[in-house]
């Protein structure tokens, strides 16, 4: 079943999240050196990614142009709508926010190099082994975010089935797409693609910067596009 890994890490999501709102009587300092711990964690979690990069100039390629592109169709005021259309369907968390949670906590959930191999290898091979693995540590951090965001972080479960469901269904005809010989290379690239993007979320998590990550979500189908063009002519 290609979506066993996926639909396990939708449920531990949800038992993290409802788990972590039993805390939510924490202090507020606590709660705010909690998340600086977890801005600290996905900060070193995206340089390790990020590190693994060999083609600075394809990456580059992939972020400058789709930044345009998100930036062009205001991506991340549309995530942020959602969110807060969600919010308005819902009793109003006065101990949370419900579109900041459940944007970080999708952002984080589904960008990353356990979200995309663990899908492909789903779909190509049927080994469910890292998206088990990224389900419990998804819900981990679900049960600390949702502990000091509140309860819009179970809502981030809807996009990260989809997203990677989606990958899982597709992942043979991405197999054809990319040769076998340059695959490896491909996921290499891809996940320091991902760990950049990682990066900026514990940045924006840390307050040390405010950049709109998601304007720069086209970059992951570009960097696949520019990568099968590349092997494919060069």
């Amino acid at each position: 079943m290609a979506l066993y890994g996926t639909l396990v890490n939708g449920a531990l999501i949800i038992i993290g999240t409802c788990i972590g709102l039993i805390f939510t009587k924490i202090p507020e300092r606590i709660k705010d050196t909690a998340l600086q711990g977890i801005g600290l964690v996905v900060s070193l979690i995206g340089l390790q990614m990020a590190i693994q990069a060999e083609n600075i100039v394809m990456i580059l390629l992939s972020l400058l142009v789709g930044s345009i592109i998100g930036t062009a169709f205001q991506l991340e005021n549309k995530i942020n709508l959602l969110g807060q259309k969600l919010e308005s369907k819902v009793t109003k968390d006065s101990k949370g926010n419900i579109t900041e949670g459940f944007v970080t906590a999708t952002l984080i959930f589904a960008i990353g190099a356990m979200a995309i191999i663990g899908a492909l290898d789903g779909g190509l091979r049927g080994d469910h082994e890292v998206l088990v693995t990224k389900a419990f540590l998804d819900g981990f951090m679900a049960m600390v975010l949702s502990s000091t965001l509140g309860y819009g972080v179970i809502f981030s479960v809807i996009p990260v089935v989809l997203y990677q469901g989606t990958i899982a269904l597709l992942a043979v005809q991405i197999n054809k797409w990319i040769p076998e010989a340059y695959f490896e290379l491909f996921i290499s690239e891809m996940t320091a693609l991902g760990g950049l993007l990682i990066l900026a979320i514990g940045l924006n998590i840390l307050k040390l910067t405010k950049i709109k990550i998601g304007d720069f979500l086209p970059a992951i189908l570009l960097f696949v596009l520019f990568f099968y063009g590349y092997h494919s002519f060069f």
